[in-house]
């Protein structure tokens, strides 16, 4: 039976896939760790060869200095020797004379020709001899083994007055304790280092998890809610930093979805009953219809009065399906330079058999030359649905005023009723879907609370201000503030 050898490729994805599932505690002090272990060894490197260097610089001038001792007590000069028998005496320590065991706690001499033959050494040295190298040109020094120690020496030639080297003068230190020292500092950091790491790690993964509680109560909060509880809100951290950010933004987010939300169960609230209105009365008047044989006339006064519910809910459909068309934001405006006076000239007359009906006057205070920037199909409807507005809520005999002013960069116009009026506290919500000031009594007018809704998402799709003031059975005034444009002669 052959055991199939394993495959790395698994391995590697495996290892992949378990990191990508790994907690954010645990990344945290993971990348952390690793960051902080790299950087911790490069400075125990450092710091170790930084010692070595230290060490072994300060046995080099030791050693320099010996061989000018012994130079200087030879009178002669690396670059002027004269010959060997000038350097008869180089021993350092008068008790080794007589010892035959080498001490290798103390300095070695010693002196060979070019070809590597001792010429004179040390008593210290006994029977051994130090390294030699004849490779090495000019002063070198290097470590070697002698006596089953590390010593450190130094390779000094001699050099005669023709410029030829006749020998070397080689000088040696035990660096026995220095290398215990060196070794021991090098021990602390390897055994040191995975305490330090893993004692980092722990205290990292336990920061971070201190530091990340507050996104674990946003995600329990979260997972709690749902269409029913959207009022719930994120707890706040004690600290203003990015999850105090985080919350906060959270918090806004439903804040809006909760407005979304009620939105929209109102809008389906209000549009069913919208809807079910009109049927409901179709259909009892179809039934009555159906009960027994009546006359022509009573057929078309009832079939007539069917088609007026029925055109009213076309109606309403069409309007619920523009507003749901600028809502959706894919509808692209028509920006032009339009004269302002005219498009409102146009309107009145489309409105006023409405107003006349009411014996209802529309005056016009025109600005000269007042050019805007607008669509001028939005334009048009929104001037006709806030006009057809005030006509049906302005009383039999009064008046409207359409003023149009030029104030710095914008174009204002003004559009003036004395009809019932919206209290104060109602006219935050003039502009929302299906909205009207009093069913009971708006209930004649054959409007649906839509018209002002498309004129509010008209006005943003084309960047105009508009706003609304009112005062109980006295009027309501609408602003519209456009941007005025200038044609340079």
């Amino acid at each position: 039976m052959s055991i199939k050898p394993a495959n790395p490729v698994k391995k590697s994805r495996s290892f992949f896939k378990d990191f990508s599932v790994m907690s954010l505690r645990n990344r945290i002090a993971f990348y952390y760790t690793i960051t902080t272990a790299f950087l911790i060894a490069m400075v125990f490197t450092s710091i170790y060869f930084m010692v070595e260097k230290v060490v072994y610089k300060q046995f080099d001038e030791e050693i320099n200095n010996e061989v000018e001792e012994i130079l200087s007590d030879s009178h002669i000069s690396t670059h002027d020797f004269k010959g060997f028998a000038n350097l008869k005496n180089i021993d350092t320590d008068d008790n080794d004379k007589n010892s035959k065991k080498i001490n290798v706690d103390t300095d070695f001499v010693e002196l060979v020709n070019s070809s590597g033959e001792i010429m004179n050494k040390s008593a210290s040295l006994s029977w051994c001899a130090l390294a030699f190298n004849p490779n090495q040109l000019g002063k070198t020094y290097f470590n070697s083994n002698f006596g089953g120690s590390m010593v450190r020496q130094a390779q000094v030639p001699l050099i005669n007055t023709k410029g030829i080297t006749e020998g070397y003068l080689i000088v040696a230190v035990p660096v026995k304790n220095a290398i215990i020292v060196l070794n021991d500092l090098r021990d602390i950091f390897f055994f040191s280092f995975p305490v330090i790491i893993f004692t980092l790690f722990v205290l990292t993964r336990l920061i971070a998890g201190k530091s990340i509680r507050p996104i674990e109560k946003v995600i329990s909060t979260a997972e709690q809610m749902s269409q029913t509880n959207l009022d719930q809100r994120m707890p706040m951290p004690y600290h203003h930093d990015e999850l105090y950010r985080l919350s906060s933004t959270m918090n806004a987010l439903l804040e809006r979805m909760q407005d979304a939300f009620q939105r929209e169960k109102d809008f389906t609230a209000n549009a069913s009953h919208e809807l079910k209105t009109p049927l409901a009365i179709v259909k009892g008047t179809l039934e009555v219809l159906v009960r027994k044989p009546r006359e022509r006339e009573y057929y078309e006064t009832k079939i007539q009065f069917c088609l007026k519910e029925l055109n009213r809910m076309a109606r309403l459909i069409d309007q619920l399906l523009m507003l749901a068309r600028y809502e959706s934001s894919k509808i692209n405006t028509n920006i032009e330079t339009i004269a302002l006076s005219r498009h409102i000239d146009n309107v009145i007359e489309r409105v006023r058999p409405s107003a006349f009906a009411k014996s209802i006057s529309i005056t016009v205070d025109h600005a000269e030359n007042a050019l805007v920037a607008a669509d001028p199909g939005m334009f048009d409807m929104m001037l006709e649905n806030i006009l057809s507005n005030a006509i049906k809520y302005s009383p039999p005999g009064s008046s409207i005023g359409v003023v149009i002013k030029n104030i710095a960069d914008t174009i204002v116009c003004s559009i003036s009723d004395q009809g019932i009026g919206i209290p104060e506290e109602k006219l935050n919500a003039v502009f929302e879907r299906f909205f009207r000031v009093d069913e009971s009594r708006n209930s004649g007018t054959g409007g649906f609370g839509l018209g002002l809704s498309i004129v509010k998402k008209l006005a943003d799709l084309q960047q105009i201000k508009v706003s609304v003031s009112s005062k109980e059975n006295k009027g309501t005034t609408f602003t519209l503030i456009l941007p005025a444009v200038t044609i340079n002669d």
